[in-house]
């Protein structure tokens, strides 16, 4: 009887040790996951970080800091770096200058924020309309050409903006809307990205709720106003998060079918910058950042809700 609970007693010394030893291997691994993460963070919100910091620095700081990054050559060319660039994360002085300029000294920059707002402004409103009422069709009805007006707009969506940037060039000078808001509005608003992610979302609804709709009475726009849109009410969202950061960093259609400089949105100067102009890039690009930013950190829970929503109906 002794032995019987000498072995017990071992066996259970043993299984506590094993335990213990368990919660500290488990430990460590949590731990070193949280550092990997912690650098990678680190490593993907270091540019913002830096973007901001340095937008509170003087013209005198940042030109000592990074102007062999921005300098040219007498020939228009760049200079070769010998020396390694001081990148700075916190300011020897703090200035408010740069924001001075933007905001009030040069208001080159304001107008080029509002041309922005009012370039992506319609895209996103109108695209998600046309999306919404294009992704019922393709979801409700099934046939040959359905699929096959579907695998274009998949083929569409695959394609670069790049190499369709041509036609639309053409397109706009034979409809006489080339250097207006209209060129970059229509394909814009037009774009297949939304319908094919709102066509999968409705797609997923359940056959028996629209039968339940239908004999309740709903019609046909009844049951897309009324069922479908609240139940694809993330996946909207998060298609109007994600059209949204795509447009607003928009720079080859203002720079092909915008002609007019005072036309161009505030991506386009950033894509611009010039040796003179590196501290009030600075500022601009963090007033740039922040209509993104409000975006995505009030759309966060939509955005995931959208993507991860498998269909039916969420008590």
């Amino acid at each position: 009887m002794k032995k019987k609970i000498q072995t017990n007693v071992q066996f259970e010394k043993k299984a506590h040790r094993k335990a213990v030893r368990r919660n500290i291997r488990q430990k460590i691994r949590i731990c070193i996951g949280t550092l990997i993460a912690a650098f990678f963070a680190f490593l993907f919100l270091a540019p913002i970080i830096l973007t901001i910091s340095n937008s509170f620095m003087s013209a005198t700081e940042i030109s000592a800091n990074y102007g062999s990054v921005f300098a040219t050559s007498e020939t228009g060319g760049k200079v070769f770096i010998a020396e390694k660039v001081n990148l700075k994360f916190i300011p020897d002085m703090v200035s408010f200058s740069q924001y001075t300029t933007v905001l009030f000294k040069s208001p080159d920059y304001l107008l080029k924020f509002w041309n922005s707002v009012i370039l992506v402004g319609p895209i996103v409103v109108f695209q998600l309309v046309v999306a919404a009422l294009a992704s019922y069709g393709f979801a409700r009805y099934e046939g040959k050409l359905r699929q096959i007006v579907f695998f274009l707009y998949i083929i569409l969506m695959l394609m670069p903006y790049q190499v369709t940037l041509v036609p639309n060039y053409l397109v706009s000078d034979w409809l006489k809307i080339l250097d207006t808001k209209w060129a970059i509005w229509l394909p814009g608003i037009f774009s297949p990205f939304a319908v094919y992610l709102l066509t999968k979302f409705m797609k997923r609804i359940p056959t028996s709720v629209i039968e339940a709709a239908q004999i309740d009475g709903a019609g046909e726009w009844g049951i897309f106003r009324l069922v479908c849109l609240p139940l694809c009410k993330g996946a909207i969202a998060s298609a109007a998060i994600l059209v949204f950061i795509d447009y607003w960093n928009m720079v080859e259609q203002p720079l092909i079918l915008l002609s007019d400089p005072e036309t161009h949105p505030l991506s386009v100067f950033l894509s611009k910058i010039n040796s003179g102009e590196v501290g009030l890039a600075f500022a601009v690009a963090t007033i740039y950042m922040v209509p993104s930013l409000l975006v995505f950190l009030y759309g966060e829970e939509y955005l995931v809700d959208g993507i991860t929503y498998q269909g039916g109906i969420k008590g």
